[in-house]
């Protein structure tokens, strides 16, 4: 038979009783009904639930109200030094840019019409060869950190996570020590040596990352189906990875290409059009710093204007960065 029963929250359920109640004959006794008191209190205990729940979800919806404005907040705060520094050397710098500026070598001082011709070519030639050191030998590290556990691993990735925190300028006397002062000159070679010690954290932490994002489970398989471990790590792992190891390696490039003080000890910079890796070659932030702390209005404003060419060069590896990164790991599904 069907009765009804009170909860422990106060609702009336509906349960039916088999062989519970019945009489001497063996015949259904008839279902007492719930007395009145008791369904009201039942009703009266649903309705204060009811609106507990309703005020605890008002607080909840409040609290998270409140904490979508902080971060806000907090996130237009540390959005205000990065907008601040963009619009003032956009306006100081902007004024500078024209084609002649691209197109032209630097004049002597005093002489207005210079260009950064050579500071770009310059700054090409030193980033990318210290990319073409710094990336393979980040993205093998990696790799090697993925596969192998023990003492010489943990040191590896011990030695990169000291390594990113060692300044810039420590680079540059390092790389001074070993190619400057033993071959007696200056260099474009240097520097880009100098750079390319200064990218191998940022490219082997994020890249170790990304490999270990790749699931076990395909690796497994893929070793199971009697594939060799060099094609598991070409086909699979780097497959898989694709997506972080291009967003690292950029922004080892973005790091790399505005970094001043290494090159002060290895390829010094010169005024010539330079695009021999042995000799000394002008870099952008050699500009800069040479430019911008002479007393000629001229040179001040090409190291404006250098200054504003190469903050948009950084923001844009940082965009195409994080564009790789999301169109990569798309396609890596």
């Amino acid at each position: 038979m069907t009765t009804l029963r009170t909860t422990d929250t106060g609702d009336v359920v509906a349960e039916t009783v088999y062989g519970a109640l019945r009489g001497p004959s063996g015949d259904l006794l008839p279902a007492e009904s719930l007395p009145a008191h008791l369904a009201a209190g039942a009703a009266a205990r649903r309705a204060t639930i009811r609106n507990s729940a309703r005020r605890s979800l008002a607080r909840r919806r409040a609290a998270t109200r409140l904490s979508h404005a902080l971060c806000g907040l907090a996130a237009g705060v540390c959005l205000v030094p990065l907008l601040a520094l963009l619009a003032y050397t956009t306006s100081r710098g902007i004024h500078a840019i024209n084609l002649g500026f691209f197109a032209h070598d630097p004049t002597p001082p005093g002489i207005p019409g210079g260009g950064i011709r050579n500071a770009i070519a310059g700054s090409a030639l030193i980033v990318g060869v210290a990319a073409l050191m710094a990336i393979p030998v980040g993205i093998a590290a990696a790799l090697f950190l993925l596969e192998r556990k023990g003492r010489l691993a943990v040191a590896v990735r011990f030695g990169a996570d000291v390594l990113s925190g060692v300044p810039s300028i420590a680079m540059g006397i390092f790389a001074y020590e070993v190619l400057v002062e033993p071959l007696r000159h200056f260099s474009a070679l240097a520097g880009s040596f100098a750079l390319a010690v200064l990218m191998l954290p940022i490219v082997i932490r994020p890249s170790e990352s990304a490999m270990l994002a790749v699931p076990l489970d395909l690796r497994e398989a893929a070793l199971a189906l009697g594939a060799r471990r060099s094609r598991v790590a070409r086909s699979v792992v780097l497959r898989g990875a694709i997506a972080g190891l291009v967003t690292g390696s950029l922004l080892a490039v973005a790091r790399a290409v505005g970094e001043t003080a290494p090159l002060l000890f290895t390829s010094i910079g010169t005024q010539l059009f330079n695009l021999s890796p042995l000799q000394p070659t002008s870099a952008m932030p050699l500009v800069i710093y040479a430019d911008g702390t002479q007393a000629f209005p001229e040179a001040q404003q090409i190291a404006w204007g250098t200054a504003f060419v190469l903050l948009a060069l950084v923001l844009l590896l940082s965009i195409a960065a994080r564009i790789a990164s999301g169109r990569l790991a798309g396609r890596s599904r």
